[in-house]
């Protein structure tokens, strides 16, 4: 299927895009990337590096003592680690080892050619072999959006060093697969851009007109966020790299690969309920995927982009669940 025109999508459908994550909403203490913002995070200074894993160097953000508890925390699309800097410095701030990196893809040097090669087990090992690489063999898992599919993988396959799992927006991916596969569930029409994401080269359209599509995206969030997720995503080598996450992992709107199983280590799952990209089903479903102890928290008004726009209400959250289940 080919619905671009002149090799851009319509503007109906960049729209349908924009709206499908979110609407406008005030972001809170945006700054320019580095600098200290948010309660509980004022003066600490966040650490750009690189880390190598396996073939791969990947971008990453860190703050927060060395012998700090280690909490890793995933971006989702079209983001980077940027997404999580209020978080980041809240973490750090409380004694936590925060450590964000810009995933497979989205780090020029651990960017693959080939679609296959973003497959989600891959994305998995990528994390695990981040925390064999920093030292970790205990930490804690938070991921939004794709990086919140990956946490909820990481979880089981690392299920002896996962300390909590704190996925944000995205239910468990067997129920995810479920409601997408109900055609009586408000999943479905609320997935439909997947049809868009996965189309071949449809970074192109994307980043046509001065990158209008791409920008559209980002509904509510601070221009100078924006410009930042756009300073790593806004070529075609990045930005199509980051949509084979969709096109590796999604056919026909089926996920690929086995249903992942239960997660049995401590949980807490924040999802809210103005995400028009992902409707209640799979949130309410999601405690059926979970053996451990589960907490499922609701924004409320908060559109899909919670880290940027409820920037104290994740970081008041993360806190409370990583502290009450902290080893040290």
């Amino acid at each position: 299927m080919d619905i671009r025109t002149n090799g851009q999508f319509p503007a109906a459908v960049l729209l349908a895009l924009a709206a499908a994550v979110g609407s406008p909403a005030a972001a809170e203490g945006q700054t320019a990337p580095g600098r200290a913002t948010s309660a509980g995070g004022s003066g600490v200074e966040v650490a750009t590096t690189q880390i190598a894993v396996g073939d791969y160097t990947f971008d990453v953000r860190a703050a927060g003592p060395e012998d700090g508890e280690v909490v890793i925390l995933l971006h989702g699309f079209p983001q980077t680690s940027y997404e999580w800097r209020h978080q980041i410095r809240a973490l750090a701030a409380a004694g936590f080892r925060a450590v964000a990196p810009d995933q497979r893809g989205y780090s020029p040097g651990a960017r693959p050619p080939d679609v296959a090669d973003y497959a989600l087990p891959l994305l998995v090992q990528d994390v695990i072999g981040l925390a064999d690489a920093i030292g970790a063999e205990r930490f804690h898992i938070v991921g939004h959006d794709w990086g919140a599919v990956v946490a909820w993988a990481v979880a089981v396959a690392a299920r002896d060093r996962v300390i909590t799992a704190n996925p944000v927006s995205v239910p468990h991916p067997d129920a995810f697969a479920r409601v997408l596969n109900d055609p009586t569930s408000c999943q479905v029409e609320a997935s439909s851009y997947f049809d868009v994401f996965v189309q071949p080269d449809s970074e192109d359209a994307f980043l046509a007109n001065g990158q209008a599509g791409l920008r559209g995206i980002y509904t509510g969030i601070d221009e100078a966020a924006v410009d930042e997720y756009l300073r790593v995503l806004g070529s075609k080598p990045a930005l199509g790299a980051a949509l084979d996450w969709y096109r590796a992992n999604i056919g026909d709107r089926n996920l690929q690969g086995p249903a992942l199983g239960p997660v049995e280590v401590p949980t807490m799952f924040t999802w809210s309920d103005g995400d028009t990209a992902l409707c209640i089903d799979g949130a309410l479903l999601t405690a059926e995927y979970v053996t451990g102890p589960y907490r499922f928290e609701v924004l409320e008004g908060v559109s899909h982009w919670i880290p940027d726009l409820a920037a104290e209400a994740m970081s008041t959250l993360l806190l409370e669940h990583s502290s009450r289940y902290r080893e040290r």
